[in-house]
């Protein structure tokens, strides 16, 4: 029987998994299960922060002596949260609203042990699309890529090449902010 992995990733996302494994770092996957729900109000940061924790955590308490790693990525444009898209209607809006502008990509983590957190942040990224066409942006819908994604893109996909500048983490973008994760399970022990 295999030892359990260092580290829990309290995420569903590939895109995490995808960045964590590239930067080498053994963990395995437990989801939180939790609702992401706004409170009336709340900063891009500090929902993404809030929503990082209270994932963290919920995986955190089920496995005491583990270390739980959690996300979360809010896409703020112009003071508005683009969070996922519920329908095609919702993402063709989102992206609209992105085309041709600068936006913000906040992405929060949290690290726990114990039940406790033990380290976190939010991290922000720049983006600026370029100008998008009702064609373009229904073609890239019909590819379904926009509706797991917060601000309806990937800049690991179809998406990226809507982006004309990222001031910041790539990584960030697309979901860990992964040179400040690695900083913070150094700092704590963990790698």
């Amino acid at each position: 029987m295999n030892a359990p992995s260092k580290l829990i990733l309290a995420s569903g996302s590939p895109r995490r998994r995808e960045l964590l494994a590239r930067a080498q770092i053994d963990f395995e996957v437990m989801q939180s299960g939790l609702e992401e729900v706004r409170a009336p109000g709340e900063s891009a940061r500090d929902y993404a922060l809030r929503m990082a924790r209270e994932k963290t955590l919920a995986v955190s308490d089920r496995h005491p002596g583990r270390t739980v790693l959690g996300a979360d990525t809010v896409v703020e444009c112009n003071g508005e949260i683009l969070e996922k898209p519920v329908d095609a209607p919702d993402a063709t809006r989102m992206l609209t609203a992105l085309s041709g502008r600068t936006h913000t990509v906040v992405t929060a983590f949290a690290i726990a042990s114990n039940g406790k957190i033990i380290a976190g942040e939010a991290v922000a990224s720049r983006v600026t699309f370029r100008p998008l066409t009702p064609q373009e942006i229904a073609a890239y819908i019909e590819t379904r890529e926009p509706f797991d994604k917060a601000g309806a893109y990937g800049i690991q996909g179809i998406g990226g090449g809507f982006i004309s500048q990222v001031d910041g983490s790539r990584d960030n973008v697309m979901g860990l902010p992964t040179d400040a994760v690695i900083a913070a399970l150094r700092a704590n022990g963990i790698l």
